[in-house]
């Protein structure tokens, strides 16, 4: 086995796996089992970790004298980027470590340059129209209508109309570029989602109440905790409660429902589903797998009208992503829609 202490190793940020000569993977740091699992010890390294680049550049450190490097890009269990090291040992034969495998992440750095073009592509995109709209009624309420109090007051209440909708823009890019910086470290913290859902519910009852419709919550009594972050699992709820609350029919009920499943689709393992179902107008089938692209609308004057950015469901799948997640649609046109999120229950 290694002759490196397991706690040294497991002090250290950066995921580290040794490998011995054939191949086989003889320890790893928390970081690594953080990162690619519990059970990479005592299987070939292809196992857990199936990149060609990182295959190749081991067995380049194997076989030669020279440390090799190489940059990769793993895309499950979400995307990230590693600068990878693969380093000789001085090995005594056997099952000892021949070479240290050292992935430091360089995922941070890219999202971040990759964040700014996105922001400024999208916020120049989104912000013309509503801007261009306020300056063409300033230049009017300066020119002929100076003088007219009517059409002032029409125009100022539309300008103020377009400024809101660019500060919940604005809001919503600055929010989804944070989700996504973070999107690759996986939270910690035990969240109980009956406190979450209950906040929600409480937060938006007024505005539901405005519609004359009613948010009925039910939760299951043996619910289990998650591992998440709970601002963020209020965000994700808020949105879609919202979303029910904004695009269903007047008077009818919004009914979320949360309950411990046996295995997340897709995904497997225990864990909790929470749906937010409503009686709006659904979504035709062919719109359902954009409906978690940035901007992306089913009806643009309507969502704009309804004072949607296009962003909320984007923010969600990422969220949802971000804490190990599922995301589900299920929507009947004229019958109404229903967004479960699954989460892994904490273990």
């Amino acid at each position: 086995m290694s002759t490196v202490p397991s706690a040294v190793l497991d002090a250290l940020p950066d995921p580290i796996i040794l490998v011995d000569a054939g191949r086989i993977v003889v320890a790893v740091n928390r970081a690594a089992r953080d990162a690619f699992g519990p059970n990479l010890i005592g299987r070939d390294l292809s196992f857990g970790l199936r990149h060609p680049a990182i295959l190749t550049t081991v067995d380049r450190a194997l076989a030669g004298t020279e440390d090799a490097t190489a940059e990769v890009s793993l895309p499950v269990p979400v995307p990230r980027t590693f600068l990878l090291r693969a380093l000789r040992l001085n090995s005594r034969g056997g099952d000892a470590a021949s070479v240290a495998l050292v992935l430091s992440e360089t995922t941070d750095t890219l999202r971040a340059e990759q964040m700014r073009a996105d922001f400024v592509a999208n916020a120049s995109h989104e912000l013309r129209s509503p801007l261009a709209s306020v300056l063409g009624f300033i230049e009017t309420i300066r020119g002929h209508a100076a003088d007219d109090a009517t059409a002032r007051a029409r125009f100022l209440d539309i300008m103020h109309r377009e400024a809101t909708r660019m500060a919940r823009l604005i809001d919503d890019l600055l929010s989804l570029s944070r989700v996504e910086v973070n999107e690759h470290v996986a939270p910690r913290d035990p969240v109980d989602l009956r406190r979450v859902l209950g906040n929600v519910v409480e937060t938006l009852g007024p505005r539901a109440e405005a519609r004359g419709m009613e948010l009925r919550l039910s939760v299951a009594d043996s619910l289990p905790t998650v591992v998440g972050d709970a601002d963020q699992l209020v965000q994700v709820f808020r949105n879609l409660v919202e979303n029910a609350i904004r695009y269903a029919r007047e008077k009818t009920p919004v009914t979320i429902e949360a309950s411990a499943i046996d295995r997340i689709p897709d995904l497997g393992g225990p864990g909790v589903g929470v749906s937010v179902e409503d009686r709006g107008e659904g979504i035709q089938p062919e719109h359902l797998p954009r409906l978690t692209e940035r901007f992306y609308r089913v009806d643009k004057a309507r969502s704009q009208a309804m004072g949607g950015t296009g962003l909320g469901l984007a923010i969600v799948k990422h969220i949802v992503s971000r804490h190990r997640g599922r995301l589900q649609i299920d929507s009947q046109p004229g019958k109404g829609s229903r967004f479960t999120v699954f989460l892994p229950a904490r273990r």
